[in-house]
């Protein structure tokens, strides 16, 4: 039997009176779209004061209460682990984690042991009931760094609304490759590379991206970033700040034009960029709203070691 959650709306006084049905559930629940909505509907999966509504063209009123049984997908099979997991904080809703390098968030193709998502399911029996088992965002596999994780679906489905309003502030130190003398924002969408699948690339028929970074410090050849996302793309950060010609040290993926230092391939400084072996990123900060109590909530964590050593070097030679 499939599992299920019911979720229930007040239709907010006038502010939808009178509208589609379907209109109203994916302003309501932004999660989702209109279309997965309409979905439901046909399926008879919504109540409107208590009688299931078939036409997504049904017009509600100020007022009416509306009910949705939300479908959880059934979680492939994974196998728990005992996996270290540096938890920052903790409560009966959420977790902060603070991700290791090499470290993958979720089994993919290549990867179905030694996750984030193995290591949650060991501790935590219960969290495969999660959709995701509770992974509201992630992180790459060589970044570092914070990320959240819901410990209940309540928690879960507000963080994930949270994030698509943009309430949740992700802030990031990156070492990015050229001196850039001011901060500014990147706002180019992203799609996946056409040619290269597991690539993504700017593009113009790509999704809404948006990222702001400052200035921390300027070395020889690179630059210390403070960055914020805006939107949370796929490999946005790495992907934008190629996209300026500054891209990540590091970063095997996208990887820069080696003529890019030509004039400093015999130096110390070119051995120090090229033997970092994985992007220098690291989710340094979260701000937001606890999804359940409301209360104001920050975390910030130290750049990891490599990143301070690689800092230390970049120091030295300028």
């Amino acid at each position: 039997m499939k599992s299920f959650i019911l979720l229930e709306k007040k239709v907010p006084k006038k502010i939808f009176n009178k509208s589609r049905i379907d209109i109203v559930l994916s302003k309501l629940f932004l999660i989702y779209s209109r279309n997965y909505f309409k979905q439901c509907i046909l399926k008879g999966y919504v109540l409107v004061n208590n009688s299931i509504i078939r036409n997504p063209d049904y017009k509600v009123m100020e007022r009416d209460i509306i009910n949705i049984k939300i479908f959880l997908k059934k979680e492939k099979f994974f196998i728990p682990e005992k996996i270290n997991l540096n938890i920052i904080y903790e409560d009966e809703f959420l977790l902060i984690l603070n991700k290791s390098s090499s470290l993958v968030v979720h089994p993919g193709h290549g990867n179905s042991h030694n996750t984030l998502l193995n290591g949650l399911i060991f501790y935590y029996k219960n969290i495969k009931n999660i959709p995701q088992s509770g992974i509201v965002h992630r992180l790459d596999k060589d970044t570092t760094g914070l990320i959240i994780i819901a410990k209940t679906i309540v928690s879960y489905f507000v963080l994930k609304k949270m994030i698509k309003l943009r309430k949740i502030c992700r802030e990031y130190d990156a070492i990015v490759l050229g001196k850039i003398k001011y901060g500014g924002t990147i706002n180019a969408p992203i799609a996946r590379d056409r040619i290269k699948r597991t690539h993504m690339t700017v593009s113009l028929d790509g999704r809404n991206a948006i990222t702001h970074y400052r200035v921390k410090k300027r070395f020889k050849a690179c630059t210390w970033l403070k960055i914020r996302l805006e939107t949370g793309r796929t490999h946005q950060i790495r992907v934008h700040m190629l996209y300026i010609k500054h891209p990540i040290v590091g970063d095997q993926k996208y990887k820069y034009y080696l003529n890019f230092f030509k004039n400093l391939r015999n130096s110390k400084l070119f051995h120090v960029i090229r033997s970092f072996p994985r992007q220098s990123l690291h989710a340094s900060q979260l701000k937001f709203l606890h999804p359940i109590t409301n209360k104001k909530m920050c975390f910030k964590i130290n750049l990891p070691k490599d990143i301070i050593d690689l800092i230390h070097k970049l120091n030295q030679e300028i």
